[in-house]
């Protein structure tokens, strides 16, 4: 079986601005074994849809306990890398978060700067930044280079002015670069020009985010863009899917 700092060191090296990774977000056994069956290098697991698959609301109406059941879930059943979005930390201690990730068996994790156990504020930049450097140190100690995406929601969200909305993404992103994050998320979706913008002027892959029945990897690719997930998209779609070919037996 691989190791895990193996497996993180290979999942790292799939984030070529450029070429990007495309990692589907799954939710459960099912929908990972489709991503590892369809030919994919590694892959997410998107809060929202984990939360939908289990009867929960996103933002952290999970406990994590809980979070890291499905997760082992999912990495036992495939042997490709898995990212976990644990979306603000769900208020768990650097190390505690990294330990439990880790023993679920993942390897890689997005961190937002939205604190939804306080209202759903948004963190200071700084303050995000100190979050990312304290758990790149307690992911360093254990000799696995997790793979950190820290994600900002400035944009996602419409906070502040938009005529330095971006700018504003820009700054905090730079500041987790700082930190030791190894992908940046200015998370939403963003007009081509924006995302060209956000990956010429970010010193990491950045992630963009893809609806799965639109563009493709060229598209990002031109833009470049180093890893393209999911988020609640795929799992959208599969709904509607579904819905569809139900509608035929009422």
């Amino acid at each position: 079986m691989t190791s895990l700092s193996d497996r993180a060191s290979a999942f790292l090296a799939l984030h070529r601005p450029g070429d990007p990774a495309i990692l589907p977000t799954a939710w459960d056994a099912w929908s990972a074994v489709l991503v590892q069956e369809a030919g994919f290098s590694g892959l997410t697991v998107g809060s929202h849809p984990l939360a939908e698959s289990v009867g929960k609301p996103d933002a952290e109406g999970m406990a994590f306990s809980d979070v890291l059941v499905r997760i082992r879930e999912i990495t036992s059943a495939v042997d490709i890398p898995v990212s976990v979005d644990l979306e603000s930390g769900y208020s768990q201690a650097p190390e505690k978060l990294v330990e439990g990730l880790l023993e679920a068996g993942a390897v890689g994790f997005n961190l937002e700067d939205t604190v939804h156990a306080e209202g759903g504020r948004l963190r200071e930049a700084q303050e995000h930044a100190d979050l990312v450097a304290a758990l790149r140190q307690a992911a360093d100690a254990t000799g696995v280079h997790v793979v950190i995406n820290a994600r900002t929601d400035v944009v996602l969200r419409e906070i502040g002015p938009a005529e330095d909305r971006v700018d504003r993404a820009i700054a905090r992103l730079l500041l987790a670069a700082e930190a030791g994050a190894d992908v940046l998320y200015p998370v939403g979706r963003h007009d081509a020009d924006t995302q060209r913008r956000l990956c010429a002027e970010l010193p990491l892959p950045v992630n963009a985010i893809g609806m799965p029945e639109l563009g493709g990897p060229g598209y990002f690719a031109e833009l470049g863009v180093a890893r393209v997930s999911f988020g609640p998209f795929l799992q959208r779609a599969l709904n509607t899917e579904v819905q569809r070919l139900l509608q035929r037996w009422k």
